[in-house]
C-alpha cells in the first residue's frame, strides 16, 4: 500500500506523544528541565554525526573535510530567504491556531514544543529517500525505521516540552504525504549527490535545533529551511 509508511511514522509519534504526556504527569518541573536538555544533548549529537558524515572523507590514512563552500553558500543564501519568507513566523502562528482549535490554550509551551519537533523530526534525508520508495515501490521499510527513532525522539520531548510535540505529526503527513504522492517526479532530482547535500545541511539545522533545546531559542532554525533547497540545487551546478 503507498503511503503506508508516512501513516505508521504520523501513528508512532502520536504514540509517542501520549507516552511521553503520561510520563511527563510524573515529573516535576526539575525534572523535566533536565530531560529536555539530556534530550537536546542528544538532537546535537545527532545533528554533529550526521554534518561529519558528510564533510569527513576517509583518503588512505589521513582524514580529509569538505563541503565547506557548500554550507556556507547554502546556509547564507537559505537564511537570506528565509528571513525574507519569515518562515519561522508562519511555523508559529500555524501552531498557535493549532493551541487554540486543538483547546491547549493554557499550554504555556506548546507552540515552541510543536516548533521544534516538528523541525526535528522533518528535517533529514530519511524523510524524503523513504518517502520516495514508498510511493514508487511501495517500499516503507525506511520510513519504519524512521517511525521507532520518532517515537522515541516525541517520547522524551513530550516528557520535557509538553503535548505540542504530538502535533509535529501534521508536518510529518503533509511533508512526507506529498513527497509520497509525487515520488516519480522528485526521484530523479534526488542524486545520491543531492541527496548527501542535503543530509548534510539538513544535519546542520538539527544541530541548531539542538542548541534551541539546551541554551534556549537563538537560532531561528525554520528561517533556514531553504537552505535544504538551495543545497539541492549545489549538486547539479558544474
Amino acid at each position: 500500500m503507498v503511503g503506508l509508511g508516512t501513516i505508521i511514522n504520523v501513528v508512532a509519534i502520536i504514540a509517542g506523544g501520549l507516552l511521553g504526556k503520561l510520563c511527563g504527569r510524573f515529573l516535576s518541573e526539575r525534572y523535566q528541565d533536565t530531560l529536555n536538555k539530556v534530550c537536546g544533548v542528544c538532537v546535537l549529537f545527532l545533528g554533529i554525526a550526521g554534518a561529519l558524515e558528510g564533510m569527513l572523507t576517509v583518503e588512505g590514512s589521513s582524514v580529509i573535510s569538505g563541503n565547506s563552500m557548500l554550507i556556507v553558500v547554502s546556509l547564507a543564501l537559505g537564511a537570506l530567504i528565509g528571513e525574507f519568507l519569515n518562515f519561522e513566523d508562519k511555523f508559529e502562528r500555524f501552531g498557535e491556531w493549532l493551541k487554540v482549535k486543538t483547546g491547549n490554550s493554557n499550554e504555556k509551551n506548546f507552540v515552541d514544543a510543536f516548533v521544534t519537533a516538528s523541525l526535528t523530526v522533518c528535517i533529514g534525508a530519511m524523510a524524503i529517500v523513504g518517502a520516495i520508495e514508498d510511493g514508487i515501490f511501495g517500499d516503507y521499510s525506511i520510513l519504519a525505521t524512521k517511525a521507532v527513532l520518532d517515537l522515541i525522539i516525541i517520547l522524551v520531548m513530550t516528557g520535557s516540552m509538553g503535548k505540542g510535540c504530538a502535533f509535529s505529526a501534521i508536518p510529518v503527513a503533509i511533508l512526507q504525504g506529498k513527497v509520497t504522492l509525487l515520488a516519480r517526479f522528485i526521484k530523479p532530482v534526488m542524486t545520491a549527490g543531492a541527496l548527501a547535500n542535503l543530509s548534510l545541511i539538513g544535519s546542520i539545522l538539527i544541530f541548531c535545533v539542538g542548541l534551541n533545546l539546551v541554551w534556549g531559542k537563538k537560532i531561528r532554525v525554520a528561517n533556514l529551511l531553504p537552505a535544504i533547497v538551495i543545497a539541492v540545487i549545489f549538486a547539479f551546478l558544474p
